[in-house]
């Protein structure tokens, strides 16, 4: 029997093309170890030359360093643990996800994601789902594990295809990684990776984690509009109608006490933001620069890790007492070393990277 093959159109083959490229690629980790001994070679081979160049910011001649060279090998030797510990991006993630991890642990997110997608109109609940999607990247792993399978139950019950529903959760929080409408663990995350280069040429410079606040904030939205878009445009059309055997379950609603939690929340967090514009209203607020008095350059600006920390922190335990989900100080030391256990692969990956910009500064 003859089998016909199916034309592939041109953006099929390329995305295909892509794809490849993209699976043979090494992991990230094993990129930045790459990245270090190559620095480590050329800084051999330029040393050779006799090359030089004018810094950009101090105006003196920069030669290149033979890492190669006796002293080359002593500094990779006795600067390899403080390249690690002193790396910007290591602390100001850890400390920012402790605190998320308590909003997590104490089912806070988790709660407050499902209270807004039930809560949506029928005729929202596509842009509902994407947006939530968006803004579950605050905690790390919750939108895959809770929205996900949520929003496919959600769409059945609503008499759509579930699989629309899975779709529109994943784009949401796959493609609006990073975007959100609150600081999250990403931010102090990336205001570090651009500390650390901009620290090569200017050994001063602070990168602010709320540097891309405002992009964030309007991509949160213009995700939420694009993702819903080729939702109801593209992947509804392709999936046809349902006609599966599932049946619809019954969704679970918030309980009692989940909605308790949330108030105290809310009330933990209205005491947070008194205290936050008490700090900054005054010209001689507590949280402003005690000298100049401006916000710009401040304790609130250069503390906003922090305060990511405080916020998330104060939240989940209110929210944990008020539904029960915490009962002593154990629990939230568990939603606090649970969240630490993610971080695995990022640890490497920072060490890696920690050398490869301390070889290239050096």
């Amino acid at each position: 029997m003859a089998t016909t093959s199916v034309k592939r159109s041109g953006v099929d083959r390329f995305l295909s093309f892509i794809e490849k490229v993209g699976n043979a690629l090494p992991h990230p980790a094993t990129l930045f170890a790459l990245f270090a001994a190559l620095v480590v070679l050329l800084s051999w081979v330029f040393s050779l030359t006799g090359i030089s160049a004018m810094h950009p910011g101090t105006g003196e001649t920069v030669t290149p360093v033979n890492l190669l060279s006796m002293e080359g090998l002593h500094l990779i030797l006795t600067k390899m643990v403080v390249n690690f510990t002193g790396f910007a991006p290591l602390g100001t993630v850890l400390v920012a996800l402790l605190g998320i991890g308590i909003a997590e642990g104490s089912g806070l997110i988790g709660t407050v994601l499902r209270m807004v997608v039930l809560a949506a109109p029928a005729r929202l609940l596509t842009f509902v789902i994407v947006f939530s999607g968006v803004l579950s990247n605050t905690a790390s792993e919750v939108g895959y594990v809770l929205l996900v399978p949520l929003a496919a139950v959600i769409f059945l019950a609503a008499g759509r295809h579930p699989l629309a529903g899975l779709a529109a959760a994943f784009a949401g929080v796959s493609g609006g990684y990073s975007a959100n409408l609150l600081l999250g663990t990403i931010d102090p995350l990336l205001a570090g990776l651009s500390e650390e280069a901009a620290r090569i040429i200017d050994p001063t410079y602070t990168v602010n984690p709320a540097c891309n606040y405002y992009f964030m904030f309007v991509s949160t939205f213009i995700i939420a509009v694009l993702g819903t878009w080729v939702t109801e445009k593209l992947v509804v059309p392709r999936l046809g109608e349902y006609t599966g055997d599932e049946k619809p379950e019954e969704i679970r609603k918030s309980t009692p006490a989940e909605k308790r939690g949330v108030w105290f929340a809310v009330a933990s967090m209205v005491l947070f933001t008194v205290f936050i514009l008490a700090g900054l209203l005054p010209e001689d607020g507590y949280l402003r620069d005690p000298e100049t008095h401006m916000v710009l350059r401040s304790p609130f600006m250069s503390g906003i890790v922090a305060l990511i920390f405080l916020s998330a922190g104060i939240a989940g335990v209110a929210y944990g007492i008020g539904a029960g989900t915490f009962k002593n100080d154990s629990d939230v030391m568990k939603g606090m070393s649970k969240s630490m256990e993610t971080l695995g692969s990022y640890i490497v990956l920072v060490f890696f990277a920690a050398q490869f910009v301390a070889y290239f500064n050096w």
